[in-house]
């Protein structure tokens, strides 16, 4: 390793590069470290090699900036594995399966995880680690994608509104479920109608104009073996012969107060409103002081709901009637993969469950230190992710196969996804369980972490994008827990509209359109191709390369370069062209105004990608050719390891840069020997990193030994 006063030079043209003095290092890193009001950095001035690229008024938005690091590894893997196992993979996945043909469905499902899933999954842990930046500012590394970023912040922050609304139910019914009775398991409740039977059969359940629940109709059956048991308030001349069962008025009357359409929204129900501030309350304080707290909380809510389902798989898998369950979830049916359908809910279930485009990854990969192994850990957070998706299936199709053989019918009969499964066919199935109330407290308890770890890893996923936007006013006192006690508090009162009597409306809405596949799918494409093919999937390879130590099979960097990019276009058209406006429960038709609002919701973050682009385009300076290089070379901060490096890539082709050594014409002989050397010195930083037990700050080192055989490739 060279001496840190030994001159530099540029391996293009062998001329010394001007270096900044000690003594004016050291006045900008007090500077730094005053602005920052945190402890100075490790590093020592004299240890400092910085390239002088830019001039000295840039300093404030170039200076090195100390960021919060995990304080182990285990944290960020528990954070990423609590952030993108939530609900999804428990009550969506296991209803497409068994939708979608069975074991059948894992073939798409398969492709669009190799393809899509996991390259952009690792694209965006490793961006946030070599950058060392939040979902926006990352994007330094190729200032023509920044509204990638920006994108990601309007869809994250959508989401966060709504998605924690479905905490607030958790919760409201964790309450309701301390009791000798659950209060959903039989009629004659003052919110029950005269239409309410204990139980029924099925084919006599007409669907109405109040019968508003996606499940209400699917749930709404009995043992056919059974004597249908009408309470005495039942008026069969009032009803015309409809009939509805407990859970689900218990669902739509007592929970929802549920009205007749969007137009209708009512007034704010109260309980609900203290249960959603509750839910912010818990998400504040587990993320009010960063990584620090988040390291910490995530060691009980990301491992404690695979407790509760290993629990309720074994409860499940014991009960009578669970084989059948599981047959009917896994009995493969190839003749479902000609369906175009089956490929569109695949993907769009990959794209939910990992939590990808959303700006989170990139935030909680930008607090690892630089030479974590990132490659690994997306691997393995992979496969814990979908395998966490496919045991689901069996713990909640046992449970279903014991509720259809208690009550007589097919399993199809009582299968169903999203808030129905959660809230009015589980709870259905516990009140036919003995000890009914233990096992309504530990599902609600598992689903309100499960979707608790997911809420607050996505909100400080945005709160890291802002505050990296403004360190200098967000990173000073307590100024960071205010602008997150400010956030949660906005988002709280949007969210009341959710919790009116037409809330379930405006959820819908926001869920349909503010986060759907169609934006999710936008921003992926954009991901891919701006790294692929403007920065260079080469380049990004060599930078994964020197982060972790050694080259891996570059099998990722040509999905990057070609598998991603054609199956978002692909799914991304087809969802667009198979597009049909939100329909509630198959009866209610949202109004013009209702589906202008989503498309304004959708639009709201998918327009920022390209209007950012042209604007940056139209406000730089010189020919075409200068303004697009000066947008896609990276403008990195002073404390990064490659400040002043932005430029070397500049003489190589744009081919080279994104396919490598795949394109041997694009390098001379040199080259190639450089390029094809895949043996890699570990990589060390300088300096100790150990750090105090008070110290939640580290900065990255300023320079690392260089890996061999990589002299000029580090481009």
């Amino acid at each position: 390793m060279d001496s840190p006063n030994a001159p530099s030079y540029s391996s293009e043209n062998n001329e010394p590069i001007e270096m900044v003095d000690p003594e004016s290092e050291k006045r900008l890193l007090a500077e730094d470290a005053d602005m920052a009001n945190s402890n100075p950095p490790f590093a020592s001035p004299d240890d400092l090699e910085v390239k002088v690229k830019r001039s000295d008024s840039d300093v404030d938005s170039e200076a090195p900036i100390q960021r919060e690091k995990w304080a182990r590894k285990m944290d960020f893997i528990l954070s990423v594995a609590g952030g993108f196992v939530g609900l999804g993979n428990v009550w969506r996945f296991p209803y497409l399966c068994y939708k979608n043909g069975g074991g059948a469905f894992l073939i798409p499902y398969a492709i669009f995880l190799v393809l899509g899933g996991i390259p952009i999954f690792f694209l965006e842990v490793s961006l946030g680690q070599y950058m060392s930046e939040g979902g926006v500012t990352s994007w330094r590394l190729v200032p023509l994608g920044t509204g990638i970023g920006y994108a990601s912040m309007v869809i994250v922050a959508l989401l966060n509104i709504y998605y924690i609304v479905i905490l607030a139910w958790a919760i409201f019914y964790l309450f309701q479920s301390f009791t000798a009775e659950l209060p959903w398991a039989k009629c004659g409740h003052y919110w029950n109608t005269p239409c309410c039977v204990d139980t029924y059969i099925k084919s006599v359940a007409n669907n109405t104009s109040d019968n508003f629940t996606t499940v209400a109709s699917t749930l709404a059956t009995t043992a056919a073996t059974f004597t249908t048991a009408a309470t005495p308030t039942y008026n069969a001349t009032l009803c015309n012969g409809t009939k509805t069962s407990p859970e689900t008025e218990y669902w739509e009357r007592r929970v929802l107060g549920l009205s007749k359409g969007l137009d209708e929204v009512g007034t704010v129900r109260w309980e609900l409103a203290l249960c959603l501030l509750l839910a912010w309350v818990i998400c504040y304080f587990c993320i009010w002081k960063g990584v620090k707290s988040t390291g910490k909380v995530v060691y009980f809510t990301a491992t404690f709901p695979f407790l509760m389902l290993i629990i309720l798989l074994i409860r499940g898998v014991t009960l009578p009637g669970a084989a059948n369950g599981i047959r009917f979830y896994l009995t493969p049916d190839m003749s479902k993969l000609a369906d175009p359908q089956v490929w569109i809910d695949a993907g769009t279930q990959i794209f939910f469950s990992f939590a990808i485009c959303l700006g989170a990854l990139v935030s909680l990969g930008s607090y690892n230190k630089f030479n974590n192994n990132c490659y690994r850990d997306c691997v393995i957070l992979s496969l814990v992710n979908s395998g966490t998706s496919f045991i689901s299936g069996f713990a909640i199709f046992s449970v279903l196969g014991f509720m259809a053989q208690e009550q007589g019918v097919d399993v199809s009969e009582v299968a169903e996804s999203g808030p129905g499964l959660a809230f009015i066919a589980y709870p259905k199935a516990i009140t036919l369980m003995p000890a009914s109330t233990v096992w309504a407290i530990l599902f609600f308890v598992m689903l309100l972490l499960l979707g608790l770890d997911s809420q607050f890893v996505e909100t400080e996923g945005f709160i890291t994008s802002f505050v990296d936007l403004f360190p200098r006013q967000l990173r000073r006192g307590y100024n960071r827990e205010i602008f997150i006690a400010i956030t949660c508090a906005v988002s709280y009162l949007i969210g009341l509209t959710m919790v009116t009597n037409g809330g379930m409306y405006v959820f819908q809405l926001f869920d349909y359109y503010a986060a759907s596949g169609v934006c999710l799918l936008w921003v992926a494409f954009f991901e891919t191709f701006t790294i692929a093919w403007l920065y260079g999937a080469e380049r990004m390879w060599v930078n994964v390369t020197r982060m972790i130590g050694y080259r891996p099979i570059p099998i990722m960097k040509y999905i990057w370069i070609v598998g991603t990019p054609l199956l978002t276009t692909a799914t991304f058209f087809y969802a667009i062209i198979k597009f049909e406006p939100l329909v509630y429960n198959k009866t209610y038709v949202y109004p013009e105004w209702g589906t202008a609002i989503g498309f304004v919701l959708a639009a709201s973050s998918m327009i920022i990608i390209p209007i950012y682009a042209v604007y940056r385009f139209i406000t730089a300076s010189g020919s075409f050719t200068e303004r697009l290089n000066m947008l896609i070379t990276p403008q990195l901060r002073r404390s990064h390891i490659d400040y002043g490096r932005e430029d070397k890539a500049q003489g190589h082709s744009q081919l080279r840069k994104v396919f490598g050594s795949c394109d041997p014409n694009s390098f001379d002989s040199d080259d190639e020997e450089v390029v094809h050397a895949i043996t890699v010195k570990s990589i060390q930083p300088k300096f100790d990193f150990n750090e105090g037990e008070n110290s939640s700050h580290a900065s990255d080192p300023p320079a690392y030994d260089t890996v061999e055989n990589y002299p000029n490739t580090a481009f």
